[in-house]
Protein backbone atom coordinates (compact mmCIF):
# COMPACT_ATOMS: atom_id res chain seq x y z
CA UNK A 1 0.00 0.00 0.00
CA UNK A 2 1.68 3.17 -0.84
CA UNK A 3 1.92 6.19 1.77
CA UNK A 4 -0.50 8.38 0.07
CA UNK A 5 -3.12 5.75 -0.32
CA UNK A 6 -2.73 5.19 3.08
CA UNK A 7 -3.16 8.48 4.24
CA UNK A 8 -6.05 8.80 1.95
CA UNK A 9 -7.60 6.33 3.56
CA UNK A 10 -7.44 7.20 7.44
CA UNK A 11 -10.45 7.55 8.79
CA UNK A 12 -10.96 11.15 8.86
CA UNK A 13 -14.11 11.20 11.01
CA UNK A 14 -12.35 9.27 14.38
CA UNK A 15 -12.46 10.81 17.43
CA UNK A 16 -8.61 12.42 18.34
CA UNK A 17 -6.16 10.48 20.46
CA UNK A 18 -6.38 10.66 23.79
CA UNK A 19 -4.30 9.64 26.98
CA UNK A 20 -4.56 6.30 27.88
CA UNK A 21 -5.71 5.81 24.35
CA UNK A 22 -4.30 2.41 22.56
CA UNK A 23 -1.17 2.90 21.03
CA UNK A 24 -1.18 2.90 16.91
CA UNK A 25 1.22 1.31 15.77
CA UNK A 26 3.03 -0.50 12.24
CA UNK A 27 5.52 -2.42 10.92
CA UNK A 28 7.00 -1.80 7.58
CA UNK A 29 9.62 -3.88 6.05
CA UNK A 30 11.63 -1.99 3.43
CA UNK A 31 12.50 -3.18 0.04
CA UNK A 32 14.72 -2.42 -2.75
CA UNK A 33 11.77 -2.16 -4.83
CA UNK A 34 9.71 0.39 -2.31
CA UNK A 35 12.84 2.50 -1.96
CA UNK A 36 12.99 2.61 -5.96
CA UNK A 37 9.38 3.49 -5.76
CA UNK A 38 9.70 5.99 -2.92
CA UNK A 39 13.31 7.32 -5.27
CA UNK A 40 10.77 7.19 -8.72
CA UNK A 41 8.14 9.18 -6.88
CA UNK A 42 10.26 12.06 -4.93
CA UNK A 43 12.97 12.50 -7.47
CA UNK A 44 15.59 12.15 -5.04
CA UNK A 45 17.42 9.17 -7.26
CA UNK A 46 20.54 10.11 -4.63
CA UNK A 47 22.19 6.62 -5.58
CA UNK A 48 22.86 5.87 -2.17
CA UNK A 49 19.28 4.77 -2.33
CA UNK A 50 19.57 2.92 -5.14
CA UNK A 51 22.96 1.20 -6.27
CA UNK A 52 24.76 -1.11 -3.69
CA UNK A 53 28.45 -0.26 -4.93
CA UNK A 54 27.97 3.45 -4.83
CA UNK A 55 26.72 2.96 -1.13
CA UNK A 56 29.47 0.93 -0.49
CA UNK A 57 31.94 3.32 -1.75
CA UNK A 58 30.20 5.82 0.13
CA UNK A 59 30.97 3.87 3.56
CA UNK A 60 27.52 2.65 4.12
CA UNK A 61 26.49 -0.98 4.29
CA UNK A 62 24.72 -0.98 0.70
CA UNK A 63 21.96 0.89 -0.04
CA UNK A 64 19.75 2.66 2.50
CA UNK A 65 15.99 3.77 2.65
CA UNK A 66 15.46 7.58 2.38
CA UNK A 67 14.70 9.34 5.76
CA UNK A 68 11.41 11.10 3.92
CA UNK A 69 10.44 7.68 3.35
CA UNK A 70 10.78 6.89 7.01
CA UNK A 71 9.09 10.33 8.11
CA UNK A 72 6.38 9.48 5.69
CA UNK A 73 5.44 6.38 7.32
CA UNK A 74 5.46 8.11 10.35
CA UNK A 75 3.59 10.36 9.34
CA UNK A 76 0.41 8.27 8.22
CA UNK A 77 1.01 6.71 11.86
CA UNK A 78 0.51 10.00 13.58
CA UNK A 79 -2.51 10.67 11.24
CA UNK A 80 -4.16 7.35 12.04
CA UNK A 81 -3.66 8.22 16.09
CA UNK A 82 -4.73 11.87 15.39
CA UNK A 83 -7.75 10.77 13.55
CA UNK A 84 -7.31 11.08 10.55
CA UNK A 85 -4.61 13.48 8.59
CA UNK A 86 -7.48 16.67 9.16
CA UNK A 87 -6.38 16.33 12.73
CA UNK A 88 -2.53 16.68 12.56
CA UNK A 89 -0.57 20.09 12.28
CA UNK A 90 2.93 19.24 13.08
CA UNK A 91 5.67 16.44 13.01
CA UNK A 92 9.22 16.96 14.33
CA UNK A 93 11.54 13.82 14.25
CA UNK A 94 15.23 13.26 14.19
CA UNK A 95 16.58 10.87 12.17
CA UNK A 96 19.07 8.67 14.18
CA UNK A 97 20.05 5.22 12.03
CA UNK A 98 20.19 4.10 8.71
CA UNK A 99 17.49 1.82 7.74
CA UNK A 100 18.33 -1.11 4.82
CA UNK A 101 16.48 -3.39 2.98
CA UNK A 102 15.35 -6.42 4.66
CA UNK A 103 15.07 -4.26 8.49
CA UNK A 104 11.07 -4.30 9.72
CA UNK A 105 10.53 -0.93 11.22
CA UNK A 106 8.04 -0.54 14.02
CA UNK A 107 6.23 2.81 13.92
CA UNK A 108 4.06 3.96 16.81
CA UNK A 109 2.28 6.70 18.16
CA UNK A 110 0.68 7.32 21.45
CA UNK A 111 -1.13 10.19 22.81
CA UNK A 112 0.63 11.76 25.89
CA UNK A 113 -2.34 13.87 27.87
CA UNK A 114 -0.58 17.08 26.28
CA UNK A 115 -2.48 17.18 22.55
CA UNK A 116 0.93 15.42 21.29
CA UNK A 117 1.93 12.12 20.46
CA UNK A 118 4.70 10.62 21.25
CA UNK A 119 6.56 8.76 18.18
CA UNK A 120 9.01 6.13 18.29
CA UNK A 121 10.75 3.75 15.51
CA UNK A 122 12.57 1.05 16.08
CA UNK A 123 14.25 -1.52 13.94
CA UNK A 124 13.82 -4.92 14.63
CA UNK A 125 17.12 -5.09 16.72
CA UNK A 126 15.52 -2.62 19.29
CA UNK A 127 17.28 0.69 17.80
CA UNK A 128 16.29 3.65 17.29
CA UNK A 129 15.61 4.93 13.43
CA UNK A 130 13.53 8.12 14.31
CA UNK A 131 14.43 10.15 17.64
CA UNK A 132 12.85 13.29 19.35
CA UNK A 133 9.69 12.64 17.26
CA UNK A 134 6.61 14.42 18.43
CA UNK A 135 3.27 15.14 16.25
CA UNK A 136 1.19 18.02 17.04
CA UNK A 137 -2.61 17.70 16.49
CA UNK A 138 -5.95 19.38 16.63
CA UNK A 139 -4.33 23.02 17.30
CA UNK A 140 -2.37 22.27 20.57
CA UNK A 141 0.83 23.61 19.65
CA UNK A 142 4.18 22.47 21.03
CA UNK A 143 6.27 24.75 23.16
CA UNK A 144 9.13 26.75 21.85
CA UNK A 145 11.92 24.84 23.20
CA UNK A 146 10.48 21.60 22.56
CA UNK A 147 9.86 22.79 18.29
CA UNK A 148 13.26 23.68 18.25
CA UNK A 149 14.70 20.13 19.95
CA UNK A 150 12.46 18.47 17.49
CA UNK A 151 14.04 19.85 14.27
CA UNK A 152 17.19 17.61 14.89
CA UNK A 153 20.64 17.76 13.92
Amino acid sequence: MSLAHAVRHTSRSAPCARAGAPLTERRVTFTREQIAAYAAASGDHNPIHLDDEFARSAGLPGVIAHGMLQMGIAATVAAEAAGGPDHLRRLFVRFAGMVEPGDTVTFRAEPNGTGKLDLSALNQRGEAVLTKAVAEYDGHPLPSGERDQGRGA
